[in-house]
């Protein structure tokens, strides 16, 4: 780990919160500078989040010191890039097409983003993958992918692992609606492992940012050093705790979602203006469709918005559609019927 952290920041010594230096229950507070008329927020949150990471760790079978949470998955990302890459001089390796903040995160911090296409049907080029992150600091792969919505094999990615000497980052964001498992169970006996997942999708916390970064202690450690001191603010922690008590709730959202999945792609085959209806292990499927932009045009006009990915590498002609309510799901249907 020591031979892949930035050597300038091997030594940083975080800041110091009022918070880092004392938490818990006090009479008075004197020492954060805060206003002291209440206002349910008048305080400093909690710099570590300990209330939300306990449960995370019980939900996610994890330890409490392999999370780190930020605001939204995209910090994490950019904490990945700015700890372990020197600008201008490491390089890091992504799939394609795939989520499109690890290319705009690595320009950010002047960290040069080589790309591997996946073959045409979407699956990986392991051996090319492996041979392009040769010296990598760090390596991407989206699993379910997006937005292809496939997943990749536990053993390819393992393989990966093995034959490259840089940080696999395997970002599991759509991964509660997979019915693959998660990687989060080899963490700590690898210890350049690391896994992305996020309240956004399955938990339906999109509007409050909150992502979760699972690594080896030591990784988790080093990132919290480098990480702003109070990045989950009160509110975004407070809703997570009160999402994350209706776990039960939740699953059965899941598997509403993962229903009208399969009865969306079932329609979606049988029409003949469709070309291609691609596998998803996501909450939504990729279509290939004849004028793909006419569609996209006449869709939005009819007040349902979906998105257009044809730009992206191998998607050409394509639009993706996320899986919304049966009611919302049906409107869709009924407009690709009749217009």
């Amino acid at each position: 780990m020591k031979n892949l952290i930035r050597k300038d920041l091997q030594d940083i010594k975080p800041y110091s919160s009022a918070r880092d230096e004392f938490s818990g229950a006090a009479a008075v507070f004197l020492d954060a500078n805060e206003n002291p008329f209440e206002t349910g927020v008048n305080r400093y949150p909690d710099p570590y989040q300990r209330e939300v990471k306990e449960k995370l760790a019980e939900i996610k079978g994890v330890q409490l010191g392999q999370l780190l949470l930020g605001n939204g998955s995209d910090e994490v990302i950019d904490l990945l890039f700015r700890g372990f890459c020197n600008p201008g001089e490491d390089f890091a390796v992504a799939i394609e097409p795939s989520y499109g903040m690890y290319d705009v995160s690595s320009k950010i911090n002047g960290v040069k983003l080589k790309k591997v296409q996946l073959n045409p049907d979407f699956s990986m080029n392991t051996q090319q993958l492996i041979e392009t992150s040769q010296g990598a600091k760090l390596v991407f792969i989206c699993s379910p992918n997006n937005p292809t919505g496939n997943s990749f094999r536990r053993s390819e990615i393992l393989e990966i692992l093995n034959q490259t000497t840089g940080i696999l980052v395997v970002d599991e964001a759509y991964i509660d609606f997979s019915n693959k498992p998660s990687l989060t169970d080899l963490v700590s006996e690898n210890p350049r492992l690391f896994i992305l997942q996020t309240l956004s999708k399955a938990w339906g916390l999109a509007g409050i940012r909150l992502g979760i970064g699972i690594g080896n202690t030591e990784l988790i450690a080093f990132l919290h050093k480098i990480k702003p001191p109070y990045n989950i603010n009160q509110l975004t922690q407070d809703y997570a705790l009160k999402r994350l008590a209706e776990k039960e709730k939740v699953q059965t959202e899941i598997e509403v979602i993962k229903a009208e999945r399969k009865k969306l792609a079932v329609f979606l085959k049988e029409l003949p203006i469709i070309q291609e209806v691609f596998p998803s292990d996501a909450n939504f499927i990729l279509i290939r469709i004849s004028e793909a932009t006419n569609w996209y045009t006449k869709l939005v006009k009819q007040g349902v918005i979906v998105r257009n990915r044809s730009n992206q590498p191998l998607c050409a002609e394509t639009l993706r559609i996320s899986v919304g309510t049966p009611e919302e799901n049906e409107k869709l249907m009924n407009l690709l019927r009749t217009t």
